[in-house]
């Protein structure tokens, strides 16, 4: 195993956009050979080019090398910890992003009563485009979405000849639901991570939510809820009505190939950026990659540099 000394400038890194979706293994070792990663089982050894994908899940029965992390740190790439059939969220690594310009954003808009409604009314238009939302409540967008997400279910069922009755799952105990609440569970679950991987790597806090709350992952769900209808349900179908017997792999390499067919990496970048930033034609590298660390002068002034001795002012 060769490993490379080079660490890559914020300039050289893929863009979040231009990444691929995620990469889940189980029951490997995850190591570094150059600067790819290698993913060795009993069958063989798997390379893997790391500086273009988004998000790695480990699942169960996976070791990973200080090398391989060394490596997934350098090129900013999303590494989730995750259970069996990737239901479960332990931890991350560090992300892609060496600013916080978006993350402040997102806390001010969040922290403000008004400045937060106008968000949540932004995703709740990107669900129902073509409707004005600008003056609905929280309680009229939630019962307008609630019904647009039951019909979802209808219409898919019926395409696909699935029986449908509730969402019904034990996050506890993924085989006590039926299959078509596994594929949704195992679909989401994939979503989850992968979005999470964008959020993380534009420099953003997953747990300040706007529709969502109180959660570490309340962003999250804001976010995944936006593509849902486009990836998860029709996928979550599609694998139940084959009657497979393999419902947690099928369902994320369904799910893996609509990531890339609807292009989400590129698109949830865009979507966050825009909800989120103040000058929405900024391009997101200007504001993820801004590598800066200054010092707060207060209400009053803007910041200065930092490392800098400023004991004249005094």
């Amino acid at each position: 195993m060769s490993i490379s000394a080079h660490r890559p400038e914020a300039s050289e890194l893929t863009r979040t956009s231009d990444r691929l979706s995620f990469v889940y293994v189980e029951r490997c070792t995850v190591h570094r050979d150059d600067n790819a990663l290698t993913a060795t089982t009993k069958d063989g050894v798997l390379h893997i080019p790391s500086a273009t994908i988004g998000c790695l899940l480990l699942g169960p029965g996976t070791s990973i090398t200080y090398a391989a992390m060394a490596l997934l740190g350098d090129f900013g790439v999303s590494v989730v910890w995750v259970g069996e059939n990737g239901v479960r969220y332990y931890a991350h690594g560090r992300s892609l992003a060496r600013s916080s310009r978006l993350l402040i954003s997102q806390a001010q808009l969040v922290s403000n009563t008004r400045s937060r409604l106008d968000v949540a009314r932004k995703m709740y238009a990107m669900r129902f485009p073509g409707e004005d939302v600008a003056k609905l409540t929280m309680q009229q967008l939630r019962g307008r979405e609630g019904a647009r997400v039951r019909r979802l279910y209808r219409e898919a069922s019926k395409s696909s000849g699935v029986e449908w009755s509730k969402r019904d799952y034990d996050p506890d105990d993924f085989d006590s639901s039926d299959d078509i609440n596994k594929a949704l569970t195992a679909a989401n679950a994939s979503l989850y991570g992968v979005v999470q991987s964008v959020i993380t790597a534009l420099g953003c806090s997953p747990g300040l939510g706007f529709v969502h709350t109180g959660n570490d992952r309340s962003f999250v769900y804001d976010i995944a809820d936006l593509y849902k209808a486009d990836i998860t349900i029709p996928a979550a179908f599609e694998v139940a009505a084959t009657g497979s017997m393999t419902i947690g792999s099928d369902v994320r390499r369904l799910v893996r190939d609509k990531i890339v067919e609807h292009r989400l990496l590129e698109r949830c970048a865009r979507d966050v950026t825009m909800l989120l930033a103040a000058q929405e034609d900024e391009p997101v590298e200007e504001w993820i990659q801004d590598d800066i660390v200054s010092l707060w002068s207060g209400p009053s002034g803007e910041d200065v540099p930092s490392g800098t001795g400023y004991g004249d002012d005094y």
